[in-house]
């Protein structure tokens, strides 16, 4: 039986299924999104049903964007409503900031100040800069100041299955080790990137955190854990683009302690934000 088949006949199985152990009371998603997606019809548009869904699963908090980020301009109500979206439940919602647009210092001070979010989640292949643009270190010291998680969305899905008249390559990580090197005090959450894109530039930055939502191959999480540190490996499903499920077996795959797996789930997350 193939991963695919395996994934779709055992879901309703793992759906179901109750946590058990105190490693696993927890669980913190620190990747999902919310609202309709540009492209295709995904689960995502009924708040209420995708809370409901990510509940029964077993997730305790779901750090959430907004696929209206991707494309829409007017980025201060993308991010107003998602807060209210979030509001009073387990999402925790994920400001947008496109440093492509004018004036995205105030929508920076409205995520942190009126939204009161703690998390800014940055797609600059979709808003058409790269990391070496200035303006990329003045977000990262903006965000220092407000006391805000970044975010950096490597890619959304593989270059072959996007629409043909919005190809967009991932993002060029190599510039982002330097870039740290001198701004010491910021952190990063690198969402979506392979392992590949890791190793080969960010393996020894002790700024960068990672979700392995794109981290393939079976027993993929312990495979990965060989060489990248377990303190900086937090639980990313990529839900709704990616089955949730998917996420879970990662994990069940893969060789993990209960004090590894307790890491990845939910410990290494909450200590960035404390």
């Amino acid at each position: 039986m193939n991963r695919r088949n395996f994934i779709l006949s055992s879901s309703a199985t793992l759906a179901a299924s109750t946590l058990h152990g105190a490693e696993e009371v927890k669980l913190t998603d620190c990747h999902v999104y919310l609202g309709p997606h540009p492209f295709r019809q995904l689960g995502a548009g009924n708040t209420t049903e995708f809370i409901r869904g990510l509940t029964k699963r077993g997730v305790t908090e779901a750090w959430t964007g907004a696929f209206a980020g991707l494309l829409r301009r007017d980025v201060a109500n993308v991010n107003r409503d998602l807060a209210q979206a979030c509001q009073g439940s387990i999402l925790r919602a994920c400001g947008t900031i496109n440093l492509s647009l004018p004036d995205w210092q105030d929508d920076v001070k409205r995520c942190a100040e009126m939204h009161g979010m703690r998390v800014i989640r940055l797609h600059p292949n979709y808003h058409g800069y790269d990391l070496k643009t200035p303006a990329f270190r003045d977000f990262l010291a903006l965000a220092l100041k407000h006391r805000l998680l970044v975010q950096l969305v490597a890619q959304m899905e593989d270059e072959r299955t996007q629409h043909p008249q919005v190809q967009v390559a991932p993002v060029d990580l190599q510039p982002l080790s330097g870039i740290l090197q001198d701004m010491k005090e910021s952190q990063i959450m690198l969402l979506n990137a392979n392992a590949a894109m890791v190793l080969r530039h960010l393996q020894n930055c002790p700024q960068v955190w990672l979700d392995f939502a794109m981290i393939e191959g079976v027993g993929g999480v312990e495979t990965l854990l060989k060489t990248w540190p377990l303190e900086r490996l937090v639980f990313g499903s990529f839900a709704p683009v990616f089955y949730w499920e998917a996420s879970r077996l990662k994990m069940q795959e893969s060789a993990l302690s209960a004090a590894q797996t307790s890491a990845v789930q939910w410990q290494n997350a909450s200590a960035l934000l404390a």
